[in-house]
């Protein structure tokens, strides 16, 4: 994954209305009214989110009949899954760290 497609994929990311498309589209296919249907907004305004995810490679949309389903497409979330586990070595670090210092503490507290 580039650089350029994990930004575009993290500006998708970044909004919470288009992870919970993102959550719906998980459980399978969906419409655009469907997709639209818990959220307080209007369907051009959810159509520019469905845009956004689409541009990021995170969904697709397909002809069926006089519906355009969308579904979910993994790939890029694979792409940051990767990216985030370079960093994993760095957090378990600063976690078991900062468990030490916890354990530390209720030690003191202890005595």
């Amino acid at each position: 994954m580039t650089d350029a497609e994990l930004d575009t994929t993290f500006a998708a990311l970044s909004n919470s209305t288009r992870r919970a498309i993102l959550a719906r589209l998980a459980e399978g296919d969906a419409t655009v009214n469907e997709l639209a249907k818990p959220f307080d907004m209007s369907l051009p305004a959810i159509s520019k989110h469905l845009r956004v995810l689409e541009r990021a490679g995170l969904i697709s949309r397909r002809k069926n009949a006089q519906f355009r389903p969308c579904t979910m497409n993994a790939a890029p979330l694979a792409g940051v899954a990767s990216w985030a586990e370079k960093y994993r070595p760095i957090w378990q670090a600063r976690f078991d760290a900062m468990g030490e210092e916890i354990r530390k503490i209720e030690e003191l507290a202890n005595e």
